[in-house]
């Protein structure tokens, strides 16, 4: 399959770069905390018979331009709606606080009428854990890298279950071995070093848009609710608690899978099979 690197320009001038395959109606992929689009292969690949995919790298990542200085969620909003714009899409799914993001810009593009979430990490009276955000801070910028990574992991926990049995004295080394081997991949990716930073602007996300589920009882778009049964509560509280609020809203709980289930080394074949009936069915 021939994938095409293309870009937009937000209404700020920041080149948001894109990578797209496939023939048919345009869908967007649009990726959570600590991704690029390469983490989407996969999950585009499957969706790429039906659909012409288009998987960008959002701000501060690979083929886009850094977050700016006034960084914010009108700023991710407005990027995501440059790409509709372009593409002429009016199908979007997002994972996590990328789930967020398509959330809030479906609020304000009536272009978009079907948009399917993936857990997006909604906090619902500080339901969300940002506490740790200082330390994951710090550690960034003396330059311990694989520290941050192991305090931002076990401070979302979004899969309790994956790093609470390892103590992080074991975790740091695991993850700097990790983080150096996934740098001597292709030069198309990111390397991981440089996507653990970034993590600190979608925490801001991620608070900027706490107890805002009322918002979205204004959205028109039919929408789709995608979680896992090995996810933390609090996402799944965030799911349950946009299906009472959408009106055009149905929810799908899928066994065995974890946050990261889009993901390449989820279980993106799965996913995209929900992806696929809910976008490829009939209005």
């Amino acid at each position: 399959m021939t994938v095409v690197h293309e870009h937009v320009r937000s209404a700020d001038g920041t080149t948001i770069g894109y990578r797209r395959l496939g023939r048919g109606p345009a869908l967007i992929l649009v990726h959570g905390g600590m991704l690029a689009s390469q983490h989407f292969t996969k999950l585009a690949a499957a969706l790429s018979a039906e659909f012409t995919v288009c998987v960008p790298d959002r701000r501060g990542r690979g083929l886009s331009g850094p977050h700016g200085a006034g960084f914010g969620v009108r700023q991710e909003v407005e990027d995501l709606q440059a790409l509709v714009a372009a593409t002429g899409a009016s199908r979007v799914f997002g994972l996590s606080s990328g789930a967020l993001v398509v959330l809030r810009t479906a609020l304000v593009t009536p272009a978009l009428d079907r948009i399917a979430l993936y857990e997006p990490p909604l906090s619902i009276d500080g339901s969300v854990p940002t506490a740790w955000l200082p330390r994951f801070d710090r550690e960034v910028a003396a330059g311990r890298s694989a520290a941050a990574l192991v305090t931002g992991m076990k401070g979302l926990a979004a899969e309790p279950s994956l790093f609470s049995r390892i103590p992080r004295f074991a975790l740091v080394p695991l993850l700097t071995v990790g983080a150096r081997l996934q740098g001597e991949g292709s030069p198309e990716e990111v390397p991981v070093e440089a996507l653990i930073p970034t993590l600190h602007f979608d925490i801001q996300v991620i608070e900027e848009l706490a107890d805002t589920a009322a918002d979205y009882a204004a959205i028109e778009a039919r929408v789709l609710l995608l979680g896992g049964s090995k996810s933390a509560r609090y996402l799944s509280r965030a799911l349950g608690k946009l299906a009472d609020v959408l009106p055009h809203a149905r929810r799908v709980s899928l066994p065995g899978v974890g946050h990261s289930g889009p993901e390449d080394d989820g279980a993106p074949l799965v996913v995209a099979g929900e992806l696929r009936e809910f976008f490829g069915g009939p209005g």
